[in-house]
């Protein structure tokens, strides 16, 4: 469905949640000015914004003053509930080490080269052949060391990486091999599944916050692009998927939000507040 022809919400939202990378953000990266207009003026409507991303803390620095500075983030696709005012971990959903362990020990049987890092709320640490997104050889103290030396009780997403299969075969063989210890989803260009605690997704999170705000299911506006966006928008009452979105996720919406690279976050919510 073409964005112009999606329907209005149900009901006018008390809360908004939305992706970052391919969603609310533009082609750098970055929030342009008109969106951070319009989501300060839905702030001042009373209705928080949370940002809900696959992002790690030590991702979001640079948009903390871009978007505001305060209310509250989900980040790791869950696993991290956190304080944007204060720079503090609010609540953490975390994967215990012995199920890290046997998680890869299983897919590096199933997948031989399967390489893992860690995402902890402290900080992020490598298997020595890791090779993630951003040149992390070059940034002093990430830790390097074998999974089985790495694991503790504070990593809230492993990540695991292959260089020879594709992104969606990858992600379904750790599904169907690891997928009854942890939630495994998939929200990069690349061989990368990002593994949380078993039941914890960006919904599940979002589910637990909205309770202690009183916000009801039904009031809550969703924005995503990726598959890990999928419970998000499945949980959401009214939810968009971006124009620029995965096929998987424009199928499973019936509303549509112009490109990320076109404000379409932005351009939705002013026309659903009347800004």
């Amino acid at each position: 469905m073409r964005p112009d022809e999606s329907p209005p919400p149900d009901v006018l939202p008390r809360l908004v949640a939305t992706d970052l990378d391919g969603t609310l953000l533009d082609a750098r990266g970055e929030v342009s000015a008109y969106t951070r207009e319009v989501l300060l003026a839905v702030e001042e409507q009373g209705v928080p914004v949370v940002f809900v991303t696959g992002r790690p803390i030590r991702w979001m620095e640079s948009l903390w003053e871009s978007v505001g500075g305060h209310g509250l983030a989900i980040l790791s696709n869950g696993g991290v509930v956190y304080d944007v005012a204060t720079h503090s971990v609010r609540r953490a959903r975390t994967i215990a080490p012995d199920v890290l362990v046997r998680v890869g020990e299983l897919l590096r049987a199933a997948a031989p080269g399967t390489t893992f890092a860690l995402e902890r709320t402290t900080g992020f640490a490598r298997e020595p052949d890791f090779m993630p997104r951003l040149h992390t050889s070059a940034v002093p103290g990430v830790p390097v060391a074998p999974l089985e030396d790495l694991v503790d009780d504070r990593v809230v997403k492993l990540l695991a990486r292959h260089e020879e299969q594709g992104p969606e075969e990858f992600w379904q063989l750790a599904e169907e091999v690891v997928g009854h210890s942890v939630t495994t989803t998939w929200s990069s260009v690349g061989t990368l599944v990002e593994m949380s605690g078993a039941g914890v997704t960006k919904a599940t999170t979002l589910a637990d916050l909205c309770a202690e705000l009183g916000v009801e299911r039904s009031e809550v506006v969703a924005f995503g692009d990726m598959p890990n966006d999928l419970a998000l928008l499945d949980w959401a009452g009214t939810a968009y998927a971006m124009e620029n979105a995965h096929p998987s996720v424009r199928v499973a919406t019936r509303r549509t939000a112009p490109r990320h690279d076109e404000d379409g976050v932005a351009r939705t919510l002013a026309r659903i507040f009347g800004l």
